[in-house]
């Protein structure tokens, strides 16, 4: 088999490996941050349900909760449930279950801050929001960015999970051509895929971590 006509097939499944993984971050990201405000929260039954949602999400299969979210509907209300729906099922599944892993980052960052530093901008005047966000957050970004580096790499690897729902994303091209051709090429370029792209995952989240160096 020719290398070019395995790219050409894997073309597409990159596509929406790409897809899945930029979806899974633009929405678990800010997620994270809501479920880690609603975890320190004063307010116990709150705190309590995040505390709940955190620990399912973390102690159970990322491929179990893709299959929850796509046969959860059919099961619990009877919907009918169309094979478009598998690819929303796998994003929301994705978003979901990074979302809790980022919220314990989250709320380790935050909470390693020195209480003198609410203190002092109490003292300067400043609103709880305004600390927040324009004191301590930057600080909690510096100090996370390494945690959150190791999650996004495995995201990426983590694509690859969504074949359980037969999404046509590249891993399960690369099988299925392997399968037809009896060939190992599909699977060592899907391989040097996911290399590359955690390549420049981890490049671009060093340089991203020396510009904000000055926090420390």
């Amino acid at each position: 088999m020719k290398l070019l006509s395995v790219f050409t097939q894997l073309g597409s499944g990159m596509l929406v490996s790409i897809g899945i993984f930029v979806f899974t971050l633009v929405f678990s990201l800010p997620l994270g941050l809501l479920v880690a405000f609603g975890r320190m929260s004063k307010f116990r039954i709150l705190s309590w349900i995040m505390r709940a949602y955190i620990s399912i999400m973390r102690g159970t299969p990322l491929m179990l909760q893709l299959l929850v979210v796509y046969f959860g509907p059919y099961y619990l209300f009877h919907m009918h449930i169309s094979t478009s729906f598998r690819i929303y099922a796998v994003m929301i599944g994705f978003s979901i279950n990074y979302a809790a892993y980022f919220a314990e980052i989250y709320r380790g960052g935050i909470e390693s801050i020195p209480d003198g530093q609410y203190e002092a901008a109490k003292l300067l005047g400043y609103t709880k929001k305004q600390t927040f966000y324009r004191i301590i957050f930057p600080q909690v970004v510096r100090r996370i960015l390494p945690a959150v580096t190791n999650e996004v790499i495995t995201l990426v690897k983590d694509t690859s999970l969504a074949y359980v729902l037969a999404v046509t994303e590249m891993f399960n091209i690369a099988r299925q051509i392997a399968a037809n051709d009896t060939s190992m090429m599909p699977l060592a370029v899907a391989a040097v895929f996911y290399y590359i792209f955690n390549l420049v995952v981890a490049l671009a989240m060093e340089k991203l971590e020396k510009r904000l160096s000055y926090y420390r």
